[in-house]
């Protein structure tokens, strides 16, 4: 950086592409701050830049993406210098493989873009109504049974859509993932709207490679299975069905009602056959494009190279530290690759400090060659470390405080920010996570609890935690997953988590788990605890946890939850995990309506009940069941609302009509949740598919924890 001609400074470093966007980025914020462009088209513009508003009034959260996680250590540097200089000193790893910052001065963020810009990192599009990061296996090319190195194909498909004017006219964001296999979790190909999967066919007695291609797929308020578009796509077709999809997407999307502008709701409501036919007209319309071919020779001409040439280890070796043994236990990972192994550095909650990850940088000098990546469970990966050079990467990690032999634990917690920085968040999913982190490590080390005894922790149990319902941090893929939701008592609100089932991310997440009930806050780590016994008491031989939980039944499950649901009058369930602030402040005394507000919480209750029972009939494949009363459900809560406008059940009026009049009309009640309630009285309870059914439980579940919200706005409470 210099200072140019005018006196501005320059920055000769920076690609003319990228110059150009941060320099029309500065511009539309300075026109922004001088009251010229209005505030709606602005907070897109920004989001698209990966600037994201806070909770906290006058401070961002800036998102850098990092295509499949790939990370040099002049980029780590970089990072570091950056979270020091204009954030809190912390780079946080999310689910998504990027990197985030958080408590940004929005007037900064230009300066941060160039210096990133610099080091070959961009923001560009990692947020807003646009093709998000493009995740991949961060095992890529040295995991030991892989179809084939997907690093390229995931590398072309970030590179080619980033920008691309087919991806620019999206209702809602768009995310794609590969995956090498189809047994692990790493990809997470049915979660995606695109997910594609390593394959191979024999065509006229060639090996040619390709991917099984899953459509639609995505977590969220309500999840959707993503379904098979094909069973193999050449790999040389994977651009021009991408961008086919985005066209289809951007035409036929949802642009006005954002609760259904994910493509998941557009594959839904065509039905895969209607919407593979849309897909194959669209690639016969395609132009020719000679940037797709460009993209894909530049992503095959990189390669990764080993910084050392390949060693042994021997482990039985005099002198070998017994925590080196224990992390090399949990840690590290043969490599396809002889010679050479993968480790994981864990990260708790995701973050490094800025000297950690300058750290990281000089340890990737040390030892490899710039293949450091992020992960999905939020941690580093340093792939091609020669073996004999484990002892010494383990003590310079030690110095770093990065050495703990937690990866793949029951400690290794996915967390979205929730509360702490979050403007959705309800709960503190990373107070939650923080607490569940501290329990976890000492019982490592006191071999008690989640301890395997041998200085490490049980890895056959995962735990996500999100902040709501949104699914930020994946809590419906996970064997025990909370989502923060609240319930007014006595006055007061108390802060909750809705415990899930069932879940799994193995096989690239094919099951998602359901609602077994809700605890306040501080007592979720007791009901990990509690279901841990039961797995270790109730489980056949080497069954699963998922499959053990599924065996016993959500109704047993419930009943052992019992003791922990319900929200009593002690003053700790009304304070959240980490925060030692009352959760619910009550403003104002006496409400008018006291005695039908009684009549509303009693009816929000068996609402509550309804849902549950509706969980219970899909788990016994029940579904028109499980239909009718989840749809049950939602009537009990509508009129729960409708009653503190003074309606009376005996009136016998028009639920839906009445519910339209007062709490949509108004805008008092969440239109996209609104919305499911017409859609489960439209469609009636006959003719259900077992899939639509489940969706049917979930958003009656949304709707319900909706109704809490405003029930408890109603009475004055006010959220810190």
């Amino acid at each position: 950086m210099s200072p140019s001609a005018n006196g501005q400074l320059s920055w000769p470093d920076l690609p003319e592409q990228a110059r150009e966007e941060i320099d029309i980025f500065e511009t539309e914020l300075n026109r922004f701050l001088d009251g010229q462009m209005p505030e709606k088209v602005f907070l897109e513009f920004r989001l698209r830049h990966g600037v994201y508003g806070q909770r906290q009034d006058g401070t961002q959260m800036l998102r850098i993406k990092i295509p499949l996680g790939m990370l040099t250590a002049s980029q780590c540097e970089v990072l570091a210098d950056l979270s020091e200089e204009y954030a809190d000193s912390i780079s946080h790893i999310t689910t998504r493989q990027d990197v985030q910052y958080h408590f940004v001065d929005i007037l900064d963020t230009p300066n941060i873009m160039r210096r990133l810009a610099s080091t070959g990192i961009t923001t560009k599009e990692a947020c807003g109504n646009t093709v998000r990061n493009v995740t991949c296996c961060p095992d890529a090319g040295v995991c030991t049974d892989e179809i084939f190195d997907v690093t390229p194909h995931a590398s072309a498909m970030a590179y080619f859509l980033l920008r691309h004017p087919d991806a620019q006219n999206f209702g809602r964001k768009f995310k794609i993932s590969f995956s090498g296999c189809a047994q692990h979790h790493c990809g997470l190909a049915r979660i995606h709207d695109i997910g594609a999967v390593a394959e191979t066919k024999e065509v006229d007695g060639e090996t040619v490679e390709g991917f099984a291609v899953y459509v639609g797929g995505g977590l969220g308020a309500v999840p959707h299975q993503a379904q098979l578009y094909s069973d193999f796509v050449p790999a040389d077709e994977m651009l021009p069905l991408a961008q086919a999809i985005s066209r289809v997407f951007a035409r036929l999307g949802e642009k006005h009602k954002r609760a259904r502008a994910r493509m998941k709701f557009l594959v839904a409501n065509l039905g895969i056959d209607e919407f593979r036919k849309n897909i194959e007209e669209e690639l016969d319309r395609l132009p020719e494009d000679a940037l797709r071919e460009q993209i894909m020779a530049e992503a095959h001409s990189q390669k990764e190279e080993p910084l050392k040439p390949p060693s042994e280890l021997d482990l039985e070796a005099p002198g070998l530290e017994e925590g080196f043994r224990v992390w090399h236990r949990h840690n590290v990972r043969a490599q396809g690759q002889e010679g050479y192994s993968m480790v994981t550095v864990s990260l708790a909650l995701g973050d490094l400090t800025a000297d950690q990850l300058r750290g990281v940088g000089t340890i990737s000098r040390k030892y490899i060659k710039d293949t450091i990546r992020a992960t999905v469970p939020q941690n580093l990966l340093l792939r091609w470390v020669s073996n004999e050079d484990l002892p010494a990467l383990y003590k310079d990690l030690v110095a770093l405080r990065l050495a703990s032999p937690l990866a793949d634990s029951v400690a290794d917690i996915t967390a979205c920010p929730g509360t702490d920085s979050c403007k959705l968040g309800i709960a503190s999913s990373r107070g939650l996570a923080g607490v569940l982190h501290r329990q976890f490590t000492a019982d490592a080390v006191s071999g008690e609890g989640m301890g395997d005894g041998d200085g490490g922790l049980r890895d056959d149990i995962t735990i996500k935690i999100s902040g709501c319902f949104n699914s930020c941090a994946q809590h419906h893929i996970a064997n025990i997953g909370f989502f923060g939701t609240s319930k007014r008592k006595s006055g007061r609100v108390a802060p909750l988590f809705q415990v899930i089932l069932g879940g799994t991310a193995e096989n690239n997440a094919d099951s998602y788990g359901l609602m077994v009930g809700k605890v306040p806050a501080h007592r979720a780590p007791e009901v990990i605890r509690k279901l841990t016994r039961i797995y270790d008491d109730e489980k056949q031989e080497s069954e699963s946890f998922r499959n053990c939980m599924e065996r016993l039944g959500k109704a047993r499950i419930h009943e052992e939850l019992e003791e922990f649901s319900e929200v009593g009058e002690a003053e700790a369930d009304f304070f959240d995990n980490r925060q030692p602030w009352e959760y619910i402040k009550e403003v104002g005394q006496g409400e008018c309506a006291g005695e039908m507000v009684d009549q509303a919480e009693f009816m929000l209750d068996d609402a509550e009940r309804l849902i549950f029972e509706a969980s219970l009939h899909l788990e016994a494949e029940k579904n028109l069941e499980a239909a009718r009363v989840s749809f049950e459900g939602m009537v009990k809560a509508a009129d729960g609302l409708l009653s503190t406008r003074g309606l009376l059940l005996s009136d016998n009026y028009d639920t839906q009509a009445e519910f339209q009049k007062h709490f949509i009309d108004t805008g008092e009640f969440h239109i996209g949740v609104a919305e499911y309630f017409a859609k489960a009285h439209s469609e009636g309870n006959e003719d259900v598919t077992p899939e639509r059914s489940r969706q049917r439980v979930e958003e009656s579940n949304l709707f319900i924890e909706e109704a809490h919200v405003i029930y408890s706005r109603m009475a004055g409470s006010q959220v810190k």
